[in-house]
């Protein structure tokens, strides 16, 4: 896992290459689980480990493609915890692509519906209605 994390160094400058505890803090399990492989944790913790390896980059922009997938729903409530806390900080823009709708409206501010790449629905994300948007995604 430490390895792992310490892979986002390579886009830092030498005197920024640290893990900023805030990824400890988003991420507990993360600490306690330091010295194991990340192919040895469950899925939902290897979500929070590459979650976490693309906050030590310190972004702009966080792109999320569905990080709910294959993930039992108390750490799809954990995923959601730490989207949102990233959002409500205000200093990254996060690009979330994600096929539960009940997931992706309580994190939206805004959302984009596309089918065969063409916009087909888009506005705010408390706006968004279920059944307009079920009409173009398949779960």
């Amino acid at each position: 896992v430490l390895e792992n994390l310490k892979t986002g160094f390579a886009v830092l400058p030498r005197g920024g290459r640290h893990i900023p505890d805030e990824v400890f803090e988003l991420f507990p399990v993360l600490r306690q689980m330091l010295k194991r492989r990340g192919g040895d944790l469950s899925g939902g913790q290897q979500q929070q480990l590459a979650i976490g390896r693309a906050l030590v980059t310190r972004p702009r922009l966080l792109i999320l493609d569905e990080p709910t997938e294959g993930i039992q729903p108390s750490i799809i409530k954990d995923i959601q915890r730490v989207i949102a806390l990233l959002r409500d900080r205000g200093d990254m823009a996060i690009l979330l692509v994600e096929q539960y709708f009940e997931f992706a409206r309580d994190l939206a501010d805004n959302y984009l519906v596309m089918d065969r790449g063409e916009e087909v629905l888009s506005g705010l994300g408390a706006d968004m209605v279920e059944a307009e948007v079920r009409r173009y995604i398949a779960v």
